[in-house]
């Protein structure tokens, strides 16, 4: 059973920074390709960041990209987003994935078989 839980949102206003963690049990997370997803009140669920087992692909969303930087420790099996200069617009609850069967998985959603129960991100004007 492949566990994912994600960590470190909360409350900053506009222009500051958080860094979100994903852990991700069952097998080490080197075993997965990873994304970041969120969605907002209304809205559907949108691609924030993705990187592959290895660390050496990744990707971000045009809203996010030179903000985001999305990394991976997978000594300690953990996925992270940094967030800088954030956004009333980056408000949302943020989704960690895991894929275990590809190497990267990219922007689609329906690419990853496992994920977290969010955490909530408030950015203030």
């Amino acid at each position: 059973q492949v566990q994912v839980v994600e960590s470190g949102g909360g409350l900053v206003q506009a222009g500051g920074s958080l860094r979100l963690s994903c852990a991700a049990s069952g097998r080490t997370v080197s075993s997965y390709a990873m994304g970041w997803f969120r969605q907002a009140p209304g809205k559907e669920r949108e691609f924030v960041a993705a990187i592959s087992r290895s660390g050496g692909r990744s990707d971000y969303a045009d809203t996010v990209k030179g903000r985001f930087t999305i990394s991976r420790d997978n000594a300690k099996n953990t996925v992270y987003l940094q967030m800088n200069r954030l956004k009333p617009e980056d408000t949302a609850v943020y989704y960690c994935a895991a894929e275990p069967s590809a190497y990267y998985s990219g922007r689609d959603y329906a690419l990853y078989h496992y994920w977290g129960q969010g955490t909530q991100v408030t950015v203030s004007s």
